[in-house]
C-alpha cells in the first residue's frame, strides 16, 4: 500500500504542505484568542505557580495525584511567567501545540502502512476537525495536547526504530524518553504501549524486535499501579472520571458512533461503494487506533460518551479513515469531475471551521461566563462576595454558581488580587453583595445539565 499511496515529494514541497497545515489549524481555532479563561483554568494556573518552577518540582513529584500531569504545570507556569495572566497567551500556546500535533500526524506518513499522501490529507482533516475542539479551546485540557505531542513523537521514533534495516539504538532511546514525557502529561498515556504494537502489523520480518517493547510495558505497569494506589484519596476516583463499575462498553460504543458521525461513516461507505481495496487497510488501521485510544476514557461515570477533549488522540485514527475515503473518491472522480473533489474538500473545511467559529465558540463563552461575571461583581464591591446556595442544585448545593468553591476563590484571587476568604457561601441573601449567576435562557438547560452530570 505504501508504494501506491506515496507521492514523489521534495523537502521544498513538504515545507509548503506543513505551512498550509499550520494555516488550516490556526484558521480553525483563531477565534479562541478572544476567549476568557474557563472555570478550572484559574485554579490550575494558581496550582502551577507552586508546581511549575524548578523549586516546586520536589513538591510536585511528592504529590501522587498531580505529578502525572507535570508537563502541563511546567508549561502553565512559564506561560504566565513570560506573558502574565493573559488568556490570549495561554490559548496561543494551545493553538501552537495543535499545529505541532498536526505536523506530527503528517509525519506519520513515514510509516509505510500510511504513506505521505494519506498522511497529508489526514493532517488537513485533523487540523480543522471540530470533534476534538475542547482540547484546544479549553486551556485546562492542554494535557491532552501534550500527551498527544510526546506520545506521537514516541510512536514516530519507534516506527523509525522498527523500519530501520539495522538496530538503531538512538531511535529506541528517543522513543523511550518521549514515552516517559507522555506519561508525565496524563495518566491515559499508558495506551501508547498498545499503539506501539501497530507497526509490527506491516513489518513481519521485524517482529524479532518485539521484545524491545518490554521496558515500555514494565514502566506502564508500574505507573498504572502507582495511580491505582491513590484511589482512596484521589479525586479522580471519586468525581466520576474513573470507575471499574462504569458501563465501559456502552461508553465506548456511543463514543465511537459520535466520533464517526458524519465524516467517518461517509468515508467508510465511500471506500466500500467504490471498491477501493487499496485504502481498506488504512480504514482498518484507523478503526484499530480509535478503539485503542478511547479505551482509557471509557471508565467514566458522569456520562455515557467521552468529552470532546478526550477524543483528541482517537481523532488521529478518524483522520486516516477520512483520508482513505477522500482518496477513494478522488481516484474515481478527479479526472472526470474534478470540481466534485474540490467541492468535498471545501465542504469539509467550511463545515468544521463554521462549527468551531459559531456553535463551539458559543458553548465555551457560556462556560466562561460564570467566573467572568463573578470577577466583574467583585470589582464593583469593597466587601466580601456572598454567593447564595440552595440544597440539591448545582455543584455542592450552590444554585448561583455552577463551579466549585475552589474555582470561584482562585478566579477572584488571580483576577482581582482579592484573597480567597472574600467569598462567603451562604443560604441567605445579603443585600448589596449577593451574587447569583444564571445562564441565558437558550443556554440554561444545556449548561446546567452538562455541569450537573459532570460534577455531582
Amino acid at each position: 500500500m505504501s508504494n501506491e499511496a506515496a507521492i514523489p515529494e521534495t523537502d521544498f514541497s513538504r515545507c509548503w504542505i506543513m505551512i498550509l497545515l499550520a494555516l488550516l489549524a490556526i484558521a480553525a481555532y483563531v477565534p479562541v484568542l478572544t476567549q476568557p479563561f474557563i472555570s478550572d483554568d484559574y485554579a490550575n494556573i494558581r496550582q502551577a505557580r507552586t508546581y511549575g518552577p524548578l523549586s516546586g518540582w520536589t513538591a510536585m513529584l511528592s504529590d501522587p495525584v498531580n505529578r502525572v500531569r507535570a508537563s502541563s504545570w511546567i508549561l502553565t507556569y512559564w506561560i504566565e511567567h513570560a506573558f502574565g495572566l493573559s488568556p490570549r497567551a495561554f490559548y496561543a500556546a494551545s493553538i501552537l501545540l495543535h499545529v505541532l500535533n498536526t505536523w506530527l500526524v503528517y509525519s506519520l506518513g513515514n510509516w509505510r502502512m500510511v504513506g505521505w499522501r494519506a498522511s497529508a490529507l489526514a493532517a488537513g482533516f485533523f487540523a480543522v476537525y471540530e470533534g476534538h475542539a475542547e482540547a484546544v479551546m479549553w486551556y485546562s485540557a492542554s494535557n491532552e495536547l501534550l500527551q498527544f505531542f510526546f506520545g506521537v513523537l514516541c510512536l514516530l521514533s519507534w516506527i523509525a526504530f522498527i523500519q530501520a534495516s539495522s538496530l538503531d539504538l538512538f531511535w529506541y532511546a528517543a522513543s523511550f524518553v518521549c514515552f516517559l514525557l507522555a506519561l508525565a502529561s496524563k495518566e491515559s498515556a499508558v495506551v501508547f504501549v498498545a499503539l506501539l504494537l501497530l507497526p509490527f502489523l506491516g513489518e513481519a520480518q521485524k517482529r524479532r524486535r518485539f521484545a524491545c517493547i518490554l521496558p515500555f510495558l514494565a514502566i506502564a505497569a508500574i505507573y498504572s499501579w502507582s495511580i491505582f494506589e491513590t484511589r482512596a484519596y484521589s479525586f479522580r476516583f471519586h468525581d466520576g472520571s474513573f470507575s471499574l463499575q462504569a458501563p465501559a462498553w456502552i461508553t465506548w460504543t456511543k463514543s465511537v458512533w459520535r466520533l464517526f458521525w458524519v465524516w467517518g461513516f461517509a468515508s467508510i461507505v465511500t471506500v466500500i461503494a467504490l471498491s477501493a481495496r487499496k485504502w481498506r487497510r488504512l480504514v482498518m488501521m484507523g478503526f484499530i487506533w480509535v478503539t485503542i485510544a478511547l479505551v482509557p476514557y471509557c471508565f467514566l461515570t458522569y456520562d455515557t460518551h467521552v468529552p470532546s477533549r478526550q477524543a483528541y488522540l482517537a481523532s488521529a485514527g478518524l483522520a486516516w479513515i477520512v483520508s482513505a475515503g477522500f482518496l477513494a473518491f478522488r481516484d474515481r472522480f478527479v479526472t472526470a469531475r474534478p470540481f466534485l473533489v474540490y467541492s468535498v474538500a471545501a465542504l469539509l473545511i467550511v463545515f468544521n471551521c463554521g462549527n468551531l467559529w459559531t456553535k463551539k465558540r458559543s458553548h465555551f463563552l457560556t462556560r466562561a461566563a460564570p467566573t467572568e461575571a463573578l470577577i466583574e461583581a467583585a470589582r464593583r464591591v469593597d466587601g466580601p462576595i456572598h454567593i447564595r446556595c440552595t440544597p440539591s442544585t448545582g455543584w455542592n448545593g450552590c444554585h448561583c454558581f455552577p463551579y466549585s468553591p475552589l474555582v470561584a476563590e482562585a478566579a477572584l484571587e488571580l483576577a482581582t488580587t482579592k484573597p480567597a476568604p472574600r467569598v462567603i457561601w451562604s443560604t441567605e441573601l445579603v443585600q448589596g453583595t449577593d451574587f447569583c449567576w444564571q445562564p441565558p435562557p437558550k443556554e440554561q438547560n444545556w449548561i446546567w445539565q452538562r455541569l450537573r452530570r459532570r460534577r455531582e
